[in-house]
């Protein structure tokens, strides 16, 4: 049986939520974010990215490009709330629902629970109820697999939705830049342009064996989707590997103190998160960035999962102190937990944080 996929995409979520709420900046230009120092931009409303401003971009750089872009701070619990009322909507469709963030999600509607005659017609019927539902608006790209769907998501965006039927990923893909393909960074695709495989076309092209020399295991897959193929199953709730934090600062940090100030307050949402997922991990990573921008990063992997937070500080401050004496100002924490696991299964035992 041939699968239906839809990937539903909301618009500029975080932006489109803040304009929802405030009338006042309805057809501005807004972004989720900090406009001072060092800020950079969570997310950015349409009207800003006609001006190129985009997420992950620094705010200077935005305020730039848009002088008359307006700020407003993040609003984590209002999104979370969005998202649970967007998830409940897939689930009345179908219990194969896989969560990718806040705001998007693939759904596999092969048997959907609503009976609805096609794909199509169950992806225009639940972006209706988003937003009657949340007065937002979401896109959707309706295939027979995951990779096209991704893809087909962001042909009609805003408040669209394309379809890539059974029989044309090939076509479709090959008419495609390989920087577009979910999954390709823009390093894997300056590394592919160099290589002459520019196009979807260019990388049907050319044969296992030579993306294999390339790529690794990676080039298998990049054979695979440059044919429009992919074979992975809607998985709901995926298992998240990590849960992780991190601020840059609008003064450097110099002394320890700070430092060690800082990872305490990332270890503490860190945390905050676990006891609320009732998850854990058994790898905690942080990391720094210096104010000449040089990275480092300290790991340890315990023998058992991170059952407290008290046991999540002290590792965290043991990693970070591997720095001290600092060699620079820093700009930028990080606390990381990995290899994660449910909380319940956690080796209650005290940790060993040497």
């Amino acid at each position: 049986m041939t699968r239906k996929i839809i990937h539903v995409d909301m618009d500029a979520f975080f932006a489109s939520v803040e304009q929802r709420d405030d009338p006042a900046l309805r057809g501005r230009p807004v972004a989720v974010g900090s406009a001072t120092g060092r800020g950079v931009v969570a997310a950015a409303s349409y009207e800003a990215r006609v001006f190129g401003v985009r997420s992950a971009m620094p705010s200077v750089v935005a305020l730039r490009r848009c002088p008359d872009l307006v700020f407003v701070p993040h609003r984590f619990d209002v999104y979370r709330f969005v998202s649970r009322q967007i998830r409940e909507i897939f689930h009345d469709y179908t219990p194969l629902v896989e969560p990718l963030s806040l705001d998007e999600a693939y759904l596999d509607v092969t048997n959907n629970l609503k009976g609805l005659p096609s794909a199509t017609a169950t992806a225009s019927e639940i972006r209706e109820r988003i937003l009657d539902v949340t007065r937002l608006t979401a896109s959707a790209g309706i295939s027979y697999n995951k990779f096209l769907a991704k893809l087909a998501s962001d042909r009609n965006k805003p408040n669209g939705q394309f379809v890539i039927p059974p029989g044309q990923g090939a076509d479709f893909v090959a008419g495609l830049e390989v920087g577009r393909f979910h999954g390709i960074g823009p390093k894997t695709a300056e590394k592919l342009n160099r290589l002459g495989i520019a196009t979807g076309a260019d990388l049907r092209a050319r044969d296992p064996a030579f993306l294999r020399a390339h790529f690794g295991k990676a080039g298998d897959w990049y054979h695979k989707i440059a044919r429009g193929e992919d074979d992975r199953e809607v998985t709901p709730d995926r298992p998240r590997k990590s849960s992780g934090s991190e601020t840059t600062f609008e003064q450097d940090l110099v002394t320890p103190d700070e430092v060690l100030a800082a990872v305490r307050r990332m270890a503490d949402q860190v945390w905050d998160w676990c006891e609320r997922t009732r998850t854990s991990g058994k790898t905690v990573v942080v990391k720094a960035r210096y104010a000449d921008f040089r990275i480092v990063t300290r790991s340890k992997t315990l023998g058992v999962a991170v059952a407290s937070h008290a046991d999540l500080i002290a590792v965290s401050e043991r990693l970070i102190a591997t720095l001290f004496p600092l060699r620079a100002g820093i700009r930028l924490i990080g606390v990381t937990l990995a290899s994660m696991a449910p909380l319940d299964e956690a080796d209650q035992l005290a940790l060993p944080v040497d």
